[in-house]
């Protein structure tokens, strides 16, 4: 005969920030929080003072070593949401070759085999699943390949773009000496990319210009005493030249975007040497360089699931993994994220399902059921003011379900949004609801560099009457409330997460922005917690 009691078990949360996936196994009343891992110190603060007792250590590290492990003693299960580029995005950034988030996943399953919890759930946004996440193998990956059957395949890093290529670039990349012989100090590089980067804004760039240029003569003087007879120390005097040139009115270099065209070869050298010294900072395994329309290193990868599915699923727990849909389970925006859910075989003989939400496209909650209760209450666009809160009017007449449960508290914390300049303003009266930047007048794109290539997030002004996109940083992308012209605030975009009033945000604005855009949605995480329970509980193995 079953036992009716009701068994809590104990989690541990990696990577954890604010806490919104312990957050929600936490609301099913059946999970206690023994300890979290986060190195965001605003991060930290949050979760400390919404998650009880647990103990919250700085660096993931922490949670691999013996001591950690005989203090915790017994874990039922471990959560976590690793961060993972995948090197493709990584690459798209252009001045990097390796994601250094990726050793972070490889930390999470280490954590997972070390604990040995009974149950694990790992997630990430909805892309990992596909093969553009991939580990570049390492030097340190060939045991674990081995015993465990990863899939690799032939891949490339590109290191120089074909139209910057010089003889000899394969020899420079290959010998970290003579990258660190000719690698700028990051601060002229620095310096000289932010003028670079606003090379097709010319109000930009003269500004930028006109902003550094002292630091930028500097720079100059120190290039232009380059001596050496090599293709990179050319460049470098070409560049040094130029800038001392345009400074002092040489007509040769009148012009700002005939400098950069000047100064382009040496700054795509130093994004070479930059990622040919990450490629020998992390110990990727490389087979050899190559001319393939540019440089590129000959190394192998493997796909992120892969490496995650094949070491845990071979370390016995039985898996399941999929892209659960936050609108499915009540939150009113479409977010997607993907999941991985591990249990013991001995827990789940008939293998692991993932959760299904109940609600569909003509049930979704809408922004306005989340947050129209609170619409003609006033921001503030002090933090300490926010974090003091407000004293909340009576419950309105007309209020949602989801409403209703959110608004758990009398007074209203992180009620703060952005100071809105006159120009911003101004695009905000512009912008009708579910339109964004692209939908103003030309005239109004001109602090942007590239209009055109603005994402469809910046300037949004959400609908009141269906979900939200995936919330992120709402103030990065200038998120703009629905009825109001102003910037969503930090807890209006905490509702569309589905955290409650209650729960408070703590630090800097930009930081509680960001611990909100980071979070997983607690009323998925919530339904998470309650499909794993039915394993834990032993309801499998007992039918």
């Amino acid at each position: 005969m079953k036992s009716t009691a009701v068994k809590k078990y104990s989690i541990v949360d990696l990577f954890a920030g604010a806490g919104g996936l312990s957050y929600g196994f936490l609301q099913t009343g059946r999970f206690d929080v023994k300890a979290a891992f986060e190195n965001n110190l605003n991060a930290q603060k949050t979760y400390k003072l919404n998650h009880g007792e647990a103990d919250v250590y700085d660096d993931v590290a922490d949670a691999l070593t013996e001591s950690t492990k005989q203090k915790l003693g017994k874990v039922d299960i471990v959560v976590g949401g690793p961060p993972c580029q995948g090197f493709s995005n990584a690459n798209r950034q252009k001045n990097h070759a390796v994601s250094q988030n990726n050793s972070l996943v490889k930390k999470f399953v280490q954590a997972v085999l070390h604990l040995n919890p009974t149950a694990f759930v790992m997630e990430n946004v909805s892309m990992l699943k596909s093969n553009i996440h991939q580990f570049y193998v390492d030097e340190s990956d060939g045991a674990v390949i081995a015993e465990f059957g990863i899939k690799t395949i032939a891949s490339t890093i590109p290191i120089l773009d074909e139209e910057h290529w010089f003889d000899g670039a394969d020899v420079f990349v290959s010998d970290p000496q003579s990258i660190a012989k000719h690698l700028w100090a990051e601060s002229d590089y620095l310096i000289l990319n932010v003028v670079f980067k606003n090379r097709r804004n010319e109000k930009k760039l003269t500004a930028r210009l006109r902003m550094h240029q002292q630091r930028l003569m500097e720079i100059a003087r120190g290039l232009s005493a380059n001596a050496g007879d090599d293709h990179i120390s050319v460049q470098e005097r070409h560049a040094g030249e130029a800038i001392q040139g345009y400074f002092n009115n040489d007509q040769t270099f009148a012009t700002a975007e005939y400098l950069c065209s000047i100064i382009e070869p040496s700054i795509m050298i130093q994004r070479m040497l930059s990622k040919a010294k990450e490629i020998h900072d992390n110990r990727i395994a490389v087979s050899g360089y190559a001319i393939e329309h540019g440089l590129v290193a000959k190394v192998r990868s493997m796909a992120v699931i892969d490496y995650v599915e094949a070491i845990l699923g071979g370390s016995g727990y039985a898996l399941t993994d999929g892209i659960l849909s936050a609108a499915s389970f009540g939150a009113p925006q479409k977010r997607m994220r993907f999941v991985v859910i591990g249990v013991k075989r001995e827990h789940a003989p008939s293998g692991v399902t993932l959760p299904i939400g109940q609600l569909t496209e003509e049930t979704y909650n809408s922004v306005k059921d989340a947050i129209g209760d609170i619409e003609d209450i006033e921001t503030t666009h002090e933090v300490t003011t926010g974090d003091a809160g407000f004293q909340l009017p009576d419950l309105p007449a007309q209020i949602s379900d989801l409403g209703r449960a959110l608004r758990d508290s009398p007074i209203l914390y992180n009620h703060v949004s952005t100071t809105t300049t006159p120009e911003a303003l101004e695009r905000f009266k512009a912008i009708p609801q579910g339109s964004n930047f692209h939908s103003l007048d030309p005239a109004m794109k001109t602090s942007y560099s590239e209009p055109t290539r603005t994402q469809n997030t910046i300037y949004l002004r959400l609908r009141y009457d269906e979900p939200s996109g995936t919330v992120i940083n709402v103030r990065k992308s200038m998120w703009i409330h629905p009825m109001k012209d102003r910037a969503l605030s930090v807890r209006e975009a905490a509702r569309l997460q589905t955290f409650p009033d209650s729960f408070v945000f703590c630090g800097t604005k930009d930081s509680q922005y960001q611990q909100v855009g980071n979070a997983v949605p607690p009323i998925l995480a919530k339904a998470i917690a309650e499909h794993i329970c039915r394993y834990l509980d032993d309801e499998e193995s007992n039918e």
